[in-house]
């Protein structure tokens, strides 16, 4: 008997910002925010994904939303084991009631410790599945993006999540070089924030700062001036207060988060080997992530490597999509242990 039998088997992109799950032959079936609330005075589960998102700075004092991840590694144990159940019921929700529980690939950061990555492992089994795999993020999101990664040519993949920056050079199955910094969108968000503050004496909450980035953010400057109304509290006042800002003060607020990205671009591609980088320069590099849809990082990447950049024909699905394909690969994990840990099933 096979080892993936009898069941829908998942594959799952456990991030900062959202949790995804794939099932083979479905596609991503669920798509939510890693978001949970929880009653603090009875401790039960209030509310989770968008639910609990919509909830954030709107809360009574006995309610505390929780971000179940930090920096793509778990921050609350056993929330996050809650959450992985919840979303993994709900993929499952149409199962026969006799199939056996799933085994689950799920991605982790490429710079998380075996400390941080046993985590990921127990909590995922905890949520209900039979036995867990650890995938490196980067090599998910090469999968998912359809770059040649089994092939003996060098792939280079820049996966820019909520919490992390994942960039890797991939060949014959495996990482040559990678970097993981923990400088992401959460940090475009802070940084909207705090530059918002400092200007304008305005306090914003995380969510206006998102909608902000998502709505006029961009990582250069442009001929077209996109212009925001936004509301917050003034620090002078503490009144409600609404002011308008420009997209090219936004691309000043991200300027260091984005050249932070851009650095580690180029830190992994000096440690690349000489056949490889001239792989990259022939074809060029892959964006995937939710950081990928900030306009014009594609651009800055391209001016500061000299290299063509492409962002991911479904780059928030990336890394779902390439562990739930990891699953149809799992003979080929057994025998590449470069891909992830050195953990195997048996």
């Amino acid at each position: 008997m096979g080892f993936f039998n009898f069941s829908q088997d998942l594959g799952i992109d456990l991030g900062t910002a959202n949790t995804l799950v794939f099932i083979k032959g479905k596609g991503v079936v669920v798509r939510e925010p890693s978001v949970v609330a929880v009653n603090k005075t009875t401790g039960d589960i209030e509310a989770v994904g968008s639910e609990a998102k919509n909830m954030l700075g709107r809360t009574p004092g006995n309610i505390s939303v929780v971000r179940t991840m930090k920096d793509g590694v778990i921050a609350d144990y056993d929330t996050t084991a809650t959450m992985m159940k919840h979303y993994i019921n709900l993929a499952q929700k149409n199962r026969s009631a006799f199939a056996r529980k799933p085994n689950v690939m799920v991605c982790v950061p490429s710079g998380i410790t075996m400390v941080e990555e046993r985590a990921v492992i127990d909590a995922t089994k905890q949520a209900g599945a039979k036995d867990a795999l650890p995938i490196a993020e980067p090599f998910a999101a090469a999968i998912g993006a359809g770059l040649p990664v089994w092939e003996p040519t060098g792939s280079m993949i820049v996966d820019i999540g909520g919490g992390t920056t994942e960039v890797a050079v991939i060949s014959l199955g495996g990482i040559v070089t990678s970097k993981s910094i923990r400088v992401a969108g959460d940090d475009m968000d802070e940084a909207i924030i705090q530059y918002i503050k400092r200007t304008y004496n305005l306090m914003i909450g995380e969510r206006s700062a998102e909608s902000i980035k998502m709505d006029i953010g961009s990582a250069k400057p442009s001929d077209q001036e996109d212009e925001m109304d936004i509301r917050g509290r003034d620090l002078l006042t503490g009144l409600p207060k609404t002011i308008t800002i420009t997209a090219s003060e936004i691309s000043t607020a991200l300027k260091d988060t984005v050249d932070a990205i851009v650095e580690s671009v180029k830190n992994t591609l000096e440690l690349t080997p000489p056949e490889l980088s001239a792989d990259v320069m022939d074809r060029g590099i892959v964006l995937s992530g939710g950081g990928a849809l900030l306009r014009g990082i594609d651009e800055v990447i391209s001016d500061e490597t000299k290299m063509p950049t492409f962002v991911a024909e479904e780059p928030l699905d990336s890394v779902a999509i390439g562990t739930g394909k990891a699953l149809e690969y799992i003979d080929q994990f057994r025998t590449q242990p470069k891909i992830s840990s050195q953990r195997s099933f048996d």
